[in-house]
Order: structure tokens, then sequence, then C-alpha cells
């Protein structure tokens, strides 16, 4: 993999555009993302420390591929479409239930299990097993879904392709993400975390802890937690008006979000819902 990664960075930065003549440039671009369809790389994870690493020549291949592919038209049955992308195919034999009205895009990675309900996966995204990704969910370019996670209707988890260095969405594993919610420009949400429908999360919102008024930080949800939508009053110039934030409003033990009725409980009298 470490010579294709080189193929693919020496391919980015020569400013000379890839043509039907340079077919191993084009095998390059090609077998790069082929591995992010069949789940052999990934675009971002989480590392050792804790920080995300984001592996830029993935994203430079997926731009490679953009400026090189050319508009063709696609049928699907009766469903035609023009576009420069390729579809993915062969569900049923990656363990993968599509439901009509769903797509995926080629370059993108669903595990066994996952659930597509009429909802859309960009190129570059990766979708963990046994996820489902909800009526009209979307999930943008090269944002990474953990496993056994539900995108709950009309979700919205941003995508992210420039520059290639920018870190994408990163959705932990046994997560809930409550309806209409969305989550871009790189925030993230740890393991177990539920988000209370209509929450809007980015990286430059702050996320309270309910308990102590402690500011846990900006964009980022911590593990096993159950946070809502809320506002924090700022005062400017023309008056006092509240900023949205996203407030932590109880911490779970591993596992404890599984017991729904506990879960519904605590979201309502807090007069949330997902």
């Amino acid at each position: 993999m470490s010579d294709l990664q080189a193929r693919i960075e020496a391919l980015w930065a020569d400013p000379t555009p890839i043509t039907d003549g340079d077919p191993d440039a084009r095998a390059a671009v090609t077998s790069a993302i082929d591995l992010l369809d069949n789940g052999a790389a990934r675009v971002a994870e989480v590392g050792d420390s804790g920080d995300v690493v984001v592996h830029q020549w993935l994203k430079q291949a997926i731009l490679l591929l953009f400026s090189m592919a050319q508009m063709e038209t696609m049928e699907l049955g009766p469903f035609e479409y023009a576009d420069k992308i390729p579809l993915k195919s062969d569900y049923q034999a990656a363990g993968v239930r599509v439901v009509p009205g769903a797509s995926a895009r080629w370059g993108s990675f669903l595990d066994r299990g996952v659930i597509m309900m009429p909802s859309y996966v960009n190129i570059g995204a990766r979708v963990g097993a046994n996820t489902m990704v909800d009526t009209w969910a979307t999930v943008g370019s090269c944002a990474q879904i953990g496993a056994n996670v539900h995108l709950s209707g009309g979700v919205g988890i941003g995508g992210v392709l420039e520059p290639p260095q920018a870190v994408p969405v990163l959705v932990g594993d046994d997560c809930l993400v409550g309806s209409r919610c969305i989550v871009a420009d790189g925030a993230r949400l740890g393991d177990g975390v539920v988000l209370g429908a209509g929450c809007v999360l980015t990286g430059s919102i702050p996320v309270i802890d309910a308990a102590t008024g402690e500011e846990l930080g900006r964009g980022l949800v911590p593990d096993w937690t159950v946070a809502v939508s809320a506002t924090r009053p700022r005062e400017f110039a023309g008056g006092t008006f509240g900023m949205p934030c996203v407030l932590v409003i109880k911490h779970l033990e591993p596992g404890e979000r599984h017991d729904k009725a506990q879960l519904n409980a605590v979201l309502r009298d807090h007069g949330a819902a997902t």
C-alpha cells in the first residue's frame, strides 16, 4: 500500500491533468478508491493517542478521481442518473440491506449488517457493521460512522474533502443520533453517545456539562453521554442573545443507553427527545 500511496502523492503534486493516455495513473487512482470501497483502507481513524489521524493521500485519490472522471448517464430500472462516479453494487453479497430509494457511491464502505433506508452515503465515507442509516439521513464524503449506530430520520452527517488534511466527522460505536440532527465541520461523537433530536454540532460549538457548567470542549461529545441542544446567553452590542451549545445531561455506564425506556425517561425529564 505504501507504493500506491507514493504514486497518488506524486500524481497530486503534478499539475498535469490525468488523461486517457495515462492508464497507469488511472489504474493507481482506481486502486486507491477500490481500497476505500472494500474497507481495506479508510480516510480517517482515531489514533493511539486519541487524536484523529487523517490519511490525506486517500482524500487526494478521491479528488483526482473527480478531476479525471467524465459525466455519463447511468440507468437503474426506471431511474436515470448523470454523474461522474458510479454507485455501489453487490449489496446482498456484502451482507448489506438497501431499501429502494437508497444509494451509496463507489468508494464508500458499508460493513456487514448495515441497513440503508431511503438515504445516501457519499464517497470516502465508512459505515460500521449493523448500523442503521434511516430515512433521508445522509452520510457526507469521508465521514466515519462506527458500528451499531442508529442515524435517525433526516440526520445530516457533514462531509469534507478539501483541504485533504481536514478532519472529517467521526461517530463512534453504539451511538444514537436523534432525528434531524446535524453533525458537521469535523465534529466528533465518542462511543455510546446519545444525541437528542435536532442537535446541531460543529467543530466550533461548545459542549457543556449540565451538572457543573464546565465546557468540555468544542465539537466533541464524550463517550457514553446523553446530550441535547441548548443555548447559553452571550452579550453583544445589540443585546443578550442565546448562542447554540450542546448540553451533556447524563453520563452513562457503557451499554446503558440500550435500555430504551430509561433513555426515554432521561430525555423526557429534560424536555428532549430522540
